[in-house]
């Protein structure tokens, strides 16, 4: 079994990598930083076969040059590069907001439209999407991250339901954490207001509901309950609990 990983440098993809070599996958780990990756492979080399890409995924050249390399060679592919802005939408960088759409939805979209493709003709195979609990949410003050991960959400429950329809083997999940200790933050430039859940927690989780086929991967009971209550929220207050939300998260 090989499974490949965006976004495996840090956080819940380095996590998964370990977690999934523990496993005996052998892994394809993908991130711009080579010397995360370096150190990620020589923690790994006794355990598994583990190939690194130093890429950046927001070029949408390196996404088919990674398909190309790595195709008919993956059982699980995990969506997990992605990052996210925090600040008024007229004030954002337009640049910044351009390159992260690249990256948590184009890059994405490449992969796993290209990949389950190749899975669906041979009736196995499985994705793993990283979206996010502000899928299920308007997103003031952060417009374009979340907008971003409700994509993620929607497209991979789409598939799901295409995949169910023709009876078919392949697998496709979406996690939607909330917020977890991972180095999303800094770059994002929030600070959580409450506590935040593990990596180690949120991708062993993961990989017990990925082995049921679980589709919705919801961590935490906390998190069940926050996505219950922004269903049944009228959208107007939500919009301001969750502006409101976002401003303490900047101070």
């Amino acid at each position: 079994m090989r499974a490949l990983i965006s976004g495996a440098s840090n956080g819940l993809g380095r996590d998964f990598a370990f977690k999934l070599a523990d496993k005996g996958y052998d892994l394809v780990l993908v991130a711009r930083s080579e010397e995360k990756l370096d150190h990620i492979q020589n923690d790994l080399k006794d355990k598994v076969n583990v190939v690194t890409e130093v890429m950046d995924l927001s070029i949408k050249d390196n996404v088919y040059k990674l398909y190309e390399k790595y195709k008919g060679s993956i059982d699980l592919l995990i969506n997990n590069a992605g990052f996210g802005e925090c600040g008024l939408f007229t004030k954002t960088s337009l640049d910044n907001e351009l390159n992260m759409i690249d990256l948590n939805i184009i890059s994405l979209h490449i992969l796993t439209k290209l990949f389950l493709s190749d899975f669906v003709k041979v009736d196995k195979g499985q994705i793993l999407n990283v979206a996010s609990l502000a899928a299920f949410e308007p997103g003031p003050l952060m417009a374009t991250y979340y907008s971003t991960k409700s994509y993620v959400y929607n497209l991979t429950m789409a598939i799901y339901e295409e995949l169910r329809r023709k009876k078919s083997h392949v697998k496709i999940s979406v996690l939607c954490p909330g917020p977890t200790d991972t180095g999303f933050n800094t770059r994002a430039r929030v600070n959580f207001g409450v506590k935040s859940l593990t990596s180690d927690y949120v991708t062993s989780y993961t990989i017990k509901k990925l082995k049921r086929n679980k589709l919705l991967i919801v961590p935490s009971f906390r998190m069940k309950m926050a996505v219950f209550g922004v269903r049944l929220m009228p959208r107007k207050l939500l919009l301001k609990v969750i502006y409101n939300i976002q401003e303490r998260k900047t101070k």
